[in-house]
């Protein structure tokens, strides 16, 4: 049953992941917590291994969406400015993944709850935005503000497991001017990198479960085929649209249960 169980979350998170840029964490992450303290599915589970168990998995996901993406074109990503992002995605990562053993279950409930919270904004601010933007807009890339933004941006990548698409999409979009479909193409390029780095640093606190995260992989490789296979052809602004809904519903919840376990 947890192998099951694994699979949905691995494939539900990496088809989302895929379609909107955000690399699946913010799915990963919470499940793996919720299931691992309130269900017996899953043993040996803390804040520490979900996190590490959600970057491990990212890797791959991010790794099999470039591949997937360059195979549309070169157009379809921009390897140049992805890999210029990692430039501080990947040390912002290695300490985001050193801070993370300094959070217990309850502070990180708040902290990843808030978290969410502003994400859900940032997402409504960057759909809002990509809506106004033509395709054939021009980048203007910032190096040295990119970078800057890149390494906090990989602090929240080790520290929650997020992978850092989720924040660098809509940085992208908003303030280098990238078309929404390149934005999250190259947005897999910063997940891999980040998520890369953050691993690192949790393999070497102890905090991936191998077997797990093995599943995990396996299920985002068929996911992502799915969500880069799908993602020219549907309108994501509805799939957008729910996941920020769940978002904020999942922040309340997180920062109630984080406080009344105070």
């Amino acid at each position: 049953m947890a192998i099951v169980v694994l699979i949905l979350i691995g494939m539900i998170s990496a088809i989302i992941g895929s379609l909107i840029g955000i690399g699946g964490g913010i799915i990963i992450v919470p499940t793996l917590v919720f299931l691992g303290s309130k269900t017996d599915l899953l043993t040996g589970i803390t804040t520490q291994t979900a996190v590490g168990i959600s970057s491990l998995t990212l890797v791959f996901t991010g790794l099999f969406s470039i591949i997937a993406y360059r195979k549309k074109g070169k157009n379809a990503i921009d390897l140049k400015q992805g890999f210029l992002f990692s430039i501080g995605i990947i040390p912002g990562s290695l300490v985001g993944a050193y801070l993370s053993r300094f959070l217990n279950d309850v502070y990180f409930n708040i902290i990843f709850g808030i978290f969410l919270f502003i994400i859900s904004i940032v997402l409504i601010v960057k759909d809002y935005l990509a809506s106004k933007k033509s395709s054939d807009t021009e980048k203007k890339v910032n190096t040295p503000v990119a970078i800057i933004f890149s390494f906090f941006v990989g602090i929240s990548a080790g520290l929650f497991g997020i992978g850092g698409g989720v924040l660098m999409t809509p940085l992208m979009i908003i303030a280098f001017n990238f078309s929404p479909h390149v934005a999250v193409a190259t947005s897999m390029i910063i997940i891999f990198t980040s998520s890369l780095a953050s691993t690192l640093g949790h393999i070497v606190q102890g905090h991936v479960i191998w077997h797990y995260g093995l599943v995990l992989i396996i299920a985002s490789y068929v996911g992502t085929k799915i969500g880069v296979t799908i993602n020219r052809k549907i309108d994501s602004a509805k799939l957008s649209n729910l996941l920020k809904i769940v978002l904020i519903l999942l922040s309340v919840y997180l920062i109630y249960k984080g406080f009344s376990e105070l």
